[in-house]
């Protein structure tokens, strides 16, 4: 059912539905980081993610969406590349970073999620940065609480960022609501006070996917009409995960163990299937 502003409200048996769908993204995204490695073109791991999905009974959410038609089933971006980047004959190098967002929908229902992989050796401060963004996740899935509002999702990603060192996160790329449709309402921004925006309620699915960079939070279009760049040229990271709430608490669709590793680490309650 949908409810205010377009929100989709999934039953608990849609949001099992959903949670074969993350499975097969999070499986997907698993194979993809082992074959990360110098040499290996950004096509070829394109190819790994689809073949995966089909013959495990998903279909690639990415693949002829929107317009232009979305060529991969992978979004792959190296580098300085936030988001959206088209996967094809780039090669791989040493010292590069990726970051691979993939989606698949099975019987109807959409999962969604990220990584961003370093190919050998990078940085320490790319390695920081990575750390950094893919802990501002969780930091927004541990402030969600049924009762609560988005943007304390928004507010507890910023905080953590900022409180770790001069970051751009990127503001006019946003996560977003999930199910039967791949981008739905409500926005997820990364930045922005708390108590705002959509009530957190049962049956509801976002994906918190922030976007952060070593320098600005400025972006440019690609001339492919897809690929997201950084304006200045500094490298990003992005890391993204479909959840949903609980009673119990967070429940991560996407994580191969819903997220209760990392979940309890933090001091955060587990929502998922006990």
């Amino acid at each position: 059912m949908f409810k205010d502003r377009g929100i989709e409200i999934k039953s608990p048996a849609q949001i099992d539905k959903m949670r074969v769908a993350g499975l097969l993204v999070g499986q997907t995204l698993e194979l993809l980081r082992a074959g990360v490695r110098p040499g290996v073109t950004t096509g070829e791991l394109d190819a790994i993610a689809e073949d995966h999905i089909r013959s495990n009974g998903g279909i690639p959410s990415f693949k002829g969406y929107s317009h232009p038609p979305f060529p991969g089933t992978i979004c792959a971006s190296v580098n300085d590349q936030v988001v959206h980047g088209i996967p094809g004959d780039r090669v791989l190098a040493e010292g590069d970073v990726i970051s691979i967002d993939c989606g698949a929908i099975v019987d109807g229902w959409h999962g969604d999620a990220a990584i961003t992989v370093a190919v050998g050796p990078v940085p320490a401060d790319v390695t920081e940065l990575m750390r950094v963004t893919e802990e501002s996740m969780w930091r927004g899935f541990a402030a969600a609480r049924l009762g609560g509002r988005v943007s304390d999702i928004s507010h507890a990603v910023e905080t953590y960022v900022r409180s770790q060192g001069a970051y751009g996160i990127l503001e006019d790329f946003t996560g977003h609501g999930i199910g039967s449709a791949m981008h739905q309402p409500p926005n997820v921004p990364n930045y922005g006070p708390p108590g705002r925006g959509a009530k957190l309620v049962r049956g509801m699915a976002l994906a918190v996917e922030p976007m952060v960079t070593l320098g600005t939070k400025e972006t440019e279009l690609d001339e492919d009409d897809w690929t997201v760049l950084t304006l200045d040229g500094s490298w990003s990271a992005h890391f993204e995960h479909t959840f949903t709430l609980t009673p119990s608490g967070p429940w991560i669709l996407t994580a191969l163990d819903g997220g209760r590793e990392k979940l309890t680490q933090m001091g955060v309650p587990y929502g998922g299937p006990q």
